[in-house]
């Protein structure tokens, strides 16, 4: 499986939010952030302090699809 974070940027967005906004709300390190960015997994702590912060839901902020088979 792949994460895909586009929809949580969209959503950053929309609230008038940047990533160090993020960072410093979740209390999140800069190389955590620096995956999410990478679209790279990181553990479901990370995920639901950012959907607590961001008063969503995980489906909100990710997708999970399977790896292109070439």
């Amino acid at each position: 499986m792949v994460a895909n974070y586009n929809k949580l940027w969209k959503l950053l967005i929309d609230k008038g939010m940047n990533k160090t906004d993020l960072r410093l709300k979740t209390g999140i390190s800069t190389s955590t952030l620096a995956k999410i960015s990478n679209n790279e997994i990181v553990s479901m702590d990370v995920i639901f302090r950012i959907c607590d912060v961001l008063e969503c839901n995980v489906g909100d902020i990710m997708d999970a699809t399977e790896k292109n088979k070439e």
